[in-house]
């Protein structure tokens, strides 16, 4: 990788040693000539840089020549730096110009000395670049300009073809049947439809798109069939030439102007049904792909264009539907092991019966990551090798350095990395420091480029983080990551596959290491740049030029001893990066301040911190400092106003934080500022509100804490200046125990309309909810907990809302201060984006909305309308959850499809959507019965809910998988229909009263895998229905004080070999487990729970070889018998791993 980096590292130098500020500097410290030195040579190496790179390719020579030119670069970044930090601390000291600092500074004695020290390392390092700028000149390199970027590594691949064996494709059964599908039968407006394939180097895109281009009902269905392989060089003269070459048999004159190429493609494919493979396109220039499309829509009606490609920006440029992009994974571990046997058994030496050969190609097979390209090239080797001692050798030394084998395998996925832009390069490559299959936090990822200075801001308008978001987007579509989660950045989590791992392992090479054994943190060489390592080594290593030191906890926690921080601060003066996050530190070292150049520091998860040095204020580079779940963390430094360059501050998930400091105000380029915490009685002299009114760059959330202590609420809620905070996504308010200074303040801490989620904690002021609610029309999320509302503005209206929740608010009465005639409106735009609505401990509502009549359960219960209007409907609502609400009218929830619960609340609701199938939702017609997509229902205590309402409302739940019944007195299960719940998997039926033996439906439920039982106080036998119940893999049975397990002629579980979990809990006639549990040959968990009356375990125990977890609690008798050794019964459970008493 040293080539792309040195021509990065090179531009940088140039724009740094061009500034005003560094010449000025240069000026006072008698430096200017050897600055502009350093700029001329510099530039003129810069200027070889490319045919240099071209050259590395074939050249050791060469590649050890960059080597070098890359290390004495980052010397000269490392030394401007160190000037332009120390210009910044001096400028702090004393005033705001440049120039008056200098003079300050230069005037003393200690500054001349500093001076004199720069001079002689400038020196020394114009004289490096002198010899290799030398050395340079013995290569004979040409100057030349970048062109289109990595031009010169466009090593073409083999030139693919239409022709795939059907024989050799294995694990894509499901691909081919989606391609076919699309290739066939897909009816689209469009005559001639483009099909994209997309996935990284080696999952068999080419293949794909060959298997169906060769099928015999694709010849038989397009009047002509096409195939061209495109590769990095996208000229549309050459791929017109290829296209017509595939249609002919024979390559076009190469004299033939495009006109002409054309013409002869137009007469060829004009009128026919066609159907073209483009293979292996990296264009993502939408306007180039256009000039092409336009060449081929003379296509007759269902002509097909399948495009293979790497880039998901390729594939949204050919085709906008992604549900038509076919989107390649890795092959199953099966499907895997089936191509690796082909290869390297059916067609070598290895004998496939013999299970050594077996065992040990299983596990090659699988380190290949699903991906047929490299099990190929892996399996091939081990075709030649005739013993299975030789496979295993190959896995135990040589699968390692799988990525110094000469052949396809790293060249070939090398290959996506050689068509990266150098910035995404070196990104790229930074990403060896992970471990293999380690989750990446993308934040964390977009930050250390950040601080290494990766990311350049060419756009002013939009901040370092979001463009290196852009960067990893890059990435991902280029498949360079994987298994992509989440929506938000800072929530975002990805992997690299281990094959690309290896390639940023091969092109990062000696800059990057991970460091988890004594002998590699030894090893490691003095130019190693970035590090990832077990604290414990890092007194081993030997590098003084580190910019990254990044650790990665296991489950063993560990500590940093005094000796190591005094080992990082004395000889890592260089690093960027210093990640010590859940480390144990109780104390920072004070000398933290001589590490100058550190721009990302992370101290999260270290619950003892209490306080940080002050010195820490003098890293005055630093622009990410992570204190999140700092829990004993009390207070920031007082001058923290002096990290002038800081932009993330990140305390989430409650520090113990007293106050913020004064002063942080002045922090304008701050980006995160996850809590601002209010001073309660002024006693530590903290900021006040007014703080943070000119901290509008202010992204993701911000909590601000204890705003019921604010004097003179309103000046300084309106000092905050919340409405200015434009890219703010998350805004949490929460005043704690509030002194009543202002009732009607909330209404000063208007946000911006731009914000996503609102969360308002605890507010004890004016029952009135703010008038700006109507103008966050953004909002997604609104969390209400807690406060004096009697009611709420319509949110009905908020379009983009998908989550309400409110819990809490003893004093609210209905919703909507609308009449429900006046908050109707069209169903439309009736919450038309809702998704999950939660109302908890709101006991005084009994409304949705203010009414003009009482509303009780006396009344007629299939009057579904109050004022005309109770038919209204949620549209799109999937969860609900009600509890402890006497809400008897709301909006119906036919298209409910996740999750119902209601608990302590009256069944009207539930009755009046069940009932009204004409309910006002647009996705809700008379052909899907209300609730009929519901998933989970979960039913406690509701008020008026008879056995005849329930067992109507279940005959629609056709989709149910989860049902809980709990404290229902009015239900009698016995005598209800579930033929419907034929999708049930998991039952739990709780403090049923009227229920006394296991109703004759449950062995009607094929699908149900987990029964619950609790607090069945009439229960005395699970017979005759148990002994049906053979599909169960998970049964508990609590709090039934009648019930026998064991006696004479008990058989119960004899046939339940599905069974995985069994829990038995305050059973008091359980005197003994059966012997009937020796038949539960697949039991893994067994819980036994206070059984007073067990006082031993049977011999048949031993016969359970497959439980993994035996926990026996308030048991004392029966814990006694089964002590470790000693105890009476040990013998009978000593083959259990764990075992918890």
């Amino acid at each position: 990788m040293a080539e792309a980096i040195a021509f990065d590292i090179a531009a940088e130098l140039i724009i740094k040693l061009s500034s005003r500020a560094l010449s000025q500097l240069g000026l006072w410290w008698n430096l200017k000539h050897d600055l502009d030195d350093l700029k001329s040579t510099v530039s003129t190496i810069k200027a070889v840089l490319l045919d240099a790179e071209e050259r590395s390719v074939t050249s050791h020579l060469v590649k050890d020549w960059l080597e070098k030119l890359k290390d004495v670069l980052y010397d000269a970044d490392d030394l401007l730096d160190d000037f332009s930090t120390e210009a910044l601390r001096k400028d702090l000291m004393g005033g705001n110009k440049l120039t008056k600092e200098v003079r300050l500074f230069f005037s003393s004695s200690n500054q001349f000395a500093y001076g004199l020290q720069m001079g002689r390392k400038m020196k020394a390092i114009k004289a490096r670049l002198a010899s290799i700028e030398r050395e340079a000149n013995t290569f004979g390199f040409i100057p030349r300009d970048r062109p289109a970027e990595t031009s010169f590594m466009t090593k073409r691949r083999q030139q693919t073809h239409s022709f795939e064996l059907e024989d050799d494709i294995i694990g894509r059964d499901g691909n081919k049947t989606a391609l076919l599908k699309l290739v066939l039968e897909f009816q689209s407006e469009e005559n001639v439809y483009v099909i994209p394939i997309v996935g990284f180097g080696g999952l068999g895109k080419t293949a794909l798109a060959q298997l169906v281009y060769n099928h015999e009902m694709v010849k038989n269905h397009f009047d002509l069939t096409m195939f061209a392989c495109v590769s990095d060089d996208f000229d549309v003269k050459v791929i017109v030439a290829n296209i017509i070459k595939s249609v002919t048999h024979q390559a076009p004159d190469q004299n033939l102007e495009m006109d002409q190429l054309q013409k002869q493609l137009r007469d060829k494919i004009d009128g026919k049904k066609y159907l073209l493979v483009l293979d292996d396109i990296w264009n993502e220039d939408p306007e180039r792909w256009s000039r092409l499309k336009k060449l081929w829509m003379g296509g007759a009606k269902g002509s097909r264009i399948i495009v293979t490609t790497r880039s998901l920006g390729v594939a949204e440029i050919t085709n906008k539907c992604q549900s038509h992009v076919l989107k390649l994974k890795g092959l199953s571990d099966d499907d895997a092991w089936s191509l690796f046997k082909k290869i390297a058994v059916e067609q070598g030496y290895a004998d496939s019966t013999n299970s050594a050969f077996v065992e040990v190609g299983r596990q090659i097979s699988e380190r290949c990551g699903g991906v047929p390209l490299a099990i190929r090239t892996i399996a091939g080797t081990l075709s030649l090798k005739k013993t299975a001692n030789e496979w295993h050798s190959f896995k135990e030394n040589e699968l390692a350095k799988i990525s110094q084998i000469e052949g396809e395998l790293l060249p070939i996925l090398k290959l996506s990395y050689d068509h990266l832009p150098s910035h995404l390069k070196h990104c790229f490559a930074y990403c060896r420091l992970y471990p293999k299959d380690y989750r990446i936090e993308v934040q964390a990822l977009v930050q250390f480029w950040i601080a290494q200075g990766f990311i350049k801001q060419l756009n002013q308008s939009q901040s370092l983080e979001e463009i290196g978001f852009g960067y990893f987007k890059d990435l991902v579509e280029r498949s360079f990551f994987q298994e992509v989660e989440g929506d938000l950045m800072e929530e975002m989590r990805c992997k690299m596959h281990d094959l690309m791992h290896d390639v940023a392992e091969s092109v990062a090479g000696m800059e990057s290491s991970i460091a988890d054994s004594n002998k590699i943190a030894s090893d490691v060489g003095e130019k190693c740049r970035h590090i990832s390592i077990k604290p414990s080594l890092i007194p081993l290593f030997k590098g003084k030029k580190l910019r990254t030191l990044l650790h990665f906890p296991n489950d063993i926690d560990q500590d940093l001893s005094e000796e190591t921080w005094d080992f990082v601060i004395a000889n890592c003066r260089c690093l960027r990066v210093l990640d010590l996050h859940s480390l144990g530190i109780q104390m920072i070292s004070p000398s933290i301040y001589k590490l100058k150049h550190l721009r990302y520091l992370d101290l999260s998860s270290n619950y003892n911190i209490k306080i940080l040095p002050k010195s820490i204020c003098k890293i005055q580079n630093l622009l990410a400092l992570k204190l999140d779940c700092c829990y004993g963390l009390k207070e920031l430094p007082k001058k923290i106003e002096k990290l002038v360059n800081l932009t993330h501050l990140a305390c989430e998930d409650y520090c113990s934080l007293t106050h913020m400091p004064r002063g942080i105000g002045k922090l304008t380029s701050l980006e995160t500022l996850s809590m601002f915490v209010v001073d309660t009685d002024g006693s530590h002299g903290g900021a006040d509100l007014s703080e943070l009114r000119l901290l509008n760059n202010l992204r993701g959330e911000l909590r601000i804490t204890n705003l019921g202590f604010v004097k003179n609420a309103k000046e300084k809620f309106m000092a905050a200046n919340l409405k200015e905070k434009q890219h703010l996504r998350s805004l949490d308010l929460a005043w704690g125990c509030s002194n009543g200074d202002d009732e009607k303040a909330l209404e000063d801490l208007q946000p911006h309309p731009n914000l996503k989620e609102l969360y308002i904690n605890e507010w004890r002021g004016d029952a009135k909810f703010p008038s700006w609610l109507p103008f966050l029309t953004n909002l997604v999320k609104i969390f209400i907990r807690g406060g004096n509302f009697k009611y709420f503005p319509s949110f009905a209206q908020l379009s983009c809302l998908e989550l309400l929740q409110i819990g809490f608010c003893t004093k609210l009465e209905y919703m909507d201060d609308n009449s429900p005639k006046g908050s109707q409106g069209e169903p439309q735009s009736f919450f038309p984006s809702l998704k999950c609505l939660s109302l908890f401990n709101c006991p005084n509502m009994k409304s949705w909305w203010r009414t003009t009549k009482p509303i009780d359960d006396d009344s007629n219960e299939g009057d579904t309308t109050v004022m005309g209007t109770s038919t209204m409907a949620f549209p799109c609502l999937s969860s609900l959850e009600i509890a402890n609400c006497p809400l008897t009218l709301m909006p119906l929830y036919p298209s409910l499809y996740e999750d119902l619960m209601l608990s302590n609340t009256s069944s009207r609701p539930l009755k009046q959507t069940k009932m009204n199938i004409n309910a006002k939702a647009p996705s809700t017609s008379t052909s899907s019965l209300p609730l009929s997509k519901l998933k989970s229902f979960d039913v406690h205590n509701i008020e008026g809910l008879d056995s005849h309402t329930l067992d109507e409302c279940l005959q629609h739940l056709t989709s149910l998988k989860r049902l809980t019944i709990r404290d229902c007195k009015e239900i009698d299960l016995g005598f209800m229909q579930w033929e419907p719940l034929k999708n049930l998997s998991h039952l739990e039926i709780d403090n049923i009263p009227k229920l006394v033996s296991l109703p004759i439906w449950l062995q009607h439920l094929v699908q149900l895998k987990t029964l619950k039982i609790l607090h069945w106080n009439g229960l005395r036998s699970l017979l005759p229905v148990f002994q049906h119940l053979t599909f169960l893999e998970e049964f508990e049975v609590t709090h039934c004080e009648e019930l026998e397990l064991s006696g004479a002629g008990i058989q119960i579980f004899q046939d339940h070999t599905s069974l995985r979990s069994l829990w038995l809990q305050n059973i008091p006639k359980c005197r003994h487990l059966p012997e009937w549990l020796q038949h539960l040959t697949n039991l893994q968990v067994l819980y036994l729970v206070n059984l007073p009356n067990l006082t031993s375990l049977p011999d048949e125990m031993r016969c359970l070889t497959s439980l993994e977890i035996l926990s026996i609690r308030q048991i004392p008798q029966l814990e006694e018998r089964c002590r470790k050794d000693i105890g009476a019964d040990w013998h009978k459970i000593a083959h259990i791993p764990n075992i918890r008493l």
